[in-house]
């Protein structure tokens, strides 16, 4: 892997983009905690969730998200990192992805080994926060609580939701290793603010490291 991002050129990205990935079981908070990260300057956070929600349900990527989350699956993943680059790159054209100021937080990305092989050329992990749960139930119940709170029709389906579980432990658990080398573990089991944090505590020494500033 590369070092961080050069200052792009002629408006063209400037791959591959120092980030961490925020890391864990469906549940585990992950989008709780990057919401809040987002809010401080230096972190840009992207979830795949939630722009698979924002999607158009009539278009093409539209439909084929929708099936897939239905079943609890992982869409595919050439569709997927289409989607993702392309929503990174206009984040990035609206200047609301600042890649030289902002360390990107990545949520749902990459899910298996195929898709860290391929974003190789697109992203530099620096850091893996791995949200540890040592609950999987509790975990399933705070689903089940945020179906209704947030009208999270895709969180509603109890078995739809174990087969997420299913699914994280076959397909996207091997990413861990893929990455071992900058594996940070966090308990999420802990209130919020403990969680924020610890993962500060881990997040910003890279952000020193790859963003740094004159004084």
């Amino acid at each position: 892997m590369t070092n961080s991002a050069k200052p792009a050129s002629s408006g063209k990205p400037a791959y591959p983009y120092p980030c961490a990935l925020v890391f864990g079981v469906p549940g585990a908070g992950k989008g709780t905690q990057g919401e809040i990260l987002t809010k401080v300057p230096g972190f840009f956070h992207l979830s795949s969730g939630v722009i698979f929600r924002k999607l158009d349900p009539q278009s093409e990527e539209g439909r084929i998200v929708r099936e897939y989350s239905a079943r609890g699956d992982l869409a595919p993943d050439d569709v997927t990192i289409k989607i993702f680059l392309n929503w990174l790159e206009s984040q990035r054209a609206a200047d609301r992805f600042r890649p030289r100021e902002q360390l990107l937080l990545l949520d749902g990305i990459p899910r298996n080994i195929h898709q860290c092989e391929i974003l190789e050329k697109y992203i530099d992990v620096k850091l893996l926060l791995h949200f540890v749960c040592y609950d999987e139930e509790a975990m399933i119940a705070r689903i089940r609580r945020r179906a209704v709170l947030e009208n999270r029709t895709d969180d509603a389906n109890e078995s739809v939701t174990r087969k997420r579980f299913e699914v994280y432990h076959k397909a996207t658990a091997p990413v861990l290793d893929y990455y071992k080398d900058v594996v940070k573990e966090v308990d999420c089991a802990k209130i919020q603010a403990d969680v924020l944090s610890q993962s500060l505590d881990y997040l910003v020494p890279i952000l020193k490291e790859n963003f740094p500033r004159d004084c």
